[in-house]
């Protein structure tokens, strides 16, 4: 009986010892993310990369919508900052194309006109309205998935059904990223050979003010 007590003591003690190392492996991915390679939770969800600001940065857009019937309605003035994780950079520079584990985050920051010595233009304030990020990985159907992205909690990835997979499907550059906004990285592409051809022929119809031929 003893020793039959020890055995059950024995195995309640190692089964505590592994739901603590599954919940400590759980905190550790929600606890702040320092990592410059995608983090996920158990479930799928994406964690916080908190140091993306210290990325490579790629450009910067300016009231940007894809959406001609948005386009015209007036609003307030938002900055699109684009950094990439630095391993993939280097990659990219490269080759001309992103490799495995790409995480592209966008930041959208409120502009303001008037603040200290501004007189004309914008500039960019405290105030981030969104973020989201653009990650490559195997892992997902078609290999590129969509994620808000959130300081205080994982996400899940945005639905395969959402028109930001289409539209980048159909008018990125390169690899469903739109490179042709990275003005660094679009000299590269061209050297590299790798722009898609859909993407010559909007450029093409870009400039003759033409709708170009699916």
């Amino acid at each position: 009986m003893i020793r039959y007590c020890a055995l059950l003591c024995l195995f309640a003690v190692l089964l505590a010892h592994s739901s603590a190392k599954d919940a400590a492996k759980d905190a550790a991915k929600t606890a702040p993310n320092n990592s410059t390679a995608p983090v996920y939770t158990s479930d799928g969800r994406l964690v916080f990369p908190a140091n993306y600001r210290e990325w490579i940065y790629l450009t910067t857009g300016l009231d940007m919508d894809y959406n001609p019937d948005l386009a015209a309605m007036p609003g307030h003035s938002m900055f699109d900052n684009v950094f990439v994780n630095p391993e993939a950079y280097k990659v990219f520079v490269a080759t001309g194309t992103w490799p495995d584990k790409t995480m592209l985050v966008l930041e959208g920051r409120m502009a303001a006109n008037k603040g200290s010595i501004n007189k004309a233009g914008h500039f960019q304030t405290t105030e981030v309205m969104t973020r989201s990020v653009h990650l490559k990985d195997a892992r997902f159907p078609g290999g590129w998935a969509f994620f808000p992205l959130d300081e205080d909690k994982p996400t899940k990835q945005i639905p395969k059904e959402a028109v930001c997979y289409s539209c980048h499907e159909q008018h990125a550059a390169v690899d469903t990223t739109f490179v042709q906004f990275y003005p660094t990285l679009l000299e590269i592409a061209k050297k590299k050979g790798t722009l898609a051809p859909g993407y010559w022929k909007e450029e093409a119809a870009a400039q003759t003010g033409d709708t170009p031929k699916k």
